[in-house]
């Protein structure tokens, strides 16, 4: 079994309209919503792909029960926490000529709230999968990731971990299957400009010899790099269409990746169905369908 954890899922409400002027009403010339999260947008696309994942995290009020009744089908089951107070976030996309986010706080984690989540760990067993995907909110302790990853320390489990800066290298002593860093959180951890290939690939083998076992690098326009537990390096191109949508594709390509890898257990066939993900979702107004990922792969 796959799990994904999202300790700040959202609704991602996004607004296009022909321009933006501060200080009177703004009337759209569409409106969309999606359920966000980092962890949710993999099980979304795992769904894609025929896996099943099982979606852990907080929901609260309203919103939360929007986002878990959303997203919940035959290939995802939602066992959240749901928090005594407050209601799950919104997001705000503002998409008027260049794109504006405002993104909420999220709801107040207590103690006890996180301990029933990192006990609900315990059911993961030998040869699944977790994954740990994005920011923590700010009710919840630095170490959060540190506590589940101690926890699971002793069983064989694939560990996925996409975060950011002390979250991301705080989790390299356990030894994670992959981290999907890009350029620039490279550039943040290493305090240093990585801009060439022969850059990323440097610091990416620096991420391994601090634990990481996989490197899955996403460089935008430029495709995607994978430095394996056997230090293979594997590069993989872009498609050129129309990007419409850069939000999730980070996450899509976590989600093909893991999937390929399950499927075949080859990682030049994970970096390619993981590439085809990541493309999917950037040329779609939502998250890759079975059907793009189809498309995308044939012409990778």
């Amino acid at each position: 079994m796959i799990y994904t954890v999202t300790l700040n899922p959202s609704i991602d409400y996004v607004v296009r309209l022909d321009g933006l002027t501060t200080g009177i009403t703004n009337r759209t010339t569409s409106e969309e919503y999606y359920f966000g999260g980092k962890g949710i947008n993999v099980s979304c696309v795992l769904a894609e792909l025929d896996l099943d994942s099982t979606a852990l995290g907080f929901i609260a009020g309203f919103t939360g029960d929007a986002i878990e009744d959303g997203i919940r089908n035959d290939r995802i089951t939602t066992d959240f926490i749901k928090l005594g107070g407050g209601i799950s976030r919104i997001n705000i996309k503002i998409k008027a000529g260049e794109e504006t986010e405002i993104n909420g706080q999220g709801p107040h984690i207590t103690d006890d709230e996180l301990n029933r989540l990192i006990e609900k760990l315990d059911r993961i067993q030998d040869g699944d999968t977790l994954i740990l995907a994005g920011s923590i909110p700010n009710t919840l302790p630095d170490d959060v990731y540190e506590r589940m990853l101690e926890r699971l320390k002793d069983r064989k489990i694939r560990i996925v971990v996409d975060a950011t800066k002390k979250l991301l290298v705080n989790s390299l002593k356990y030894k994670p299957f992959l981290i999907k860093p890009n350029r620039q959180e490279i550039s943040e951890i290493f305090d240093v400009e990585v801009e060439s290939e022969e850059d990323t690939e440097k610091y990416a083998r620096k991420l391994m010899e601090m634990g990481a076992q996989n490197v899955l690098i996403s460089l935008g326009g430029d495709g995607a790099m994978l430095i394996d537990e056997y230090g293979n390096v594997h590069k993989m191109g872009v498609v050129k269409e129309k990007v419409i949508n850069t939000v999730g594709s980070g996450d899509s390509m976590v989600a093909g990746f893991v999937a390929g890898y399950e499927k075949e257990k080859s990682y030049p066939y994970a970096l390619k169905l993981g590439s085809a993900c990541g493309n999917a979702t950037a040329f779609l107004p939502g998250l890759a369908t079975k059907e793009k990922i189809k498309d995308i792969l044939n012409k990778l």
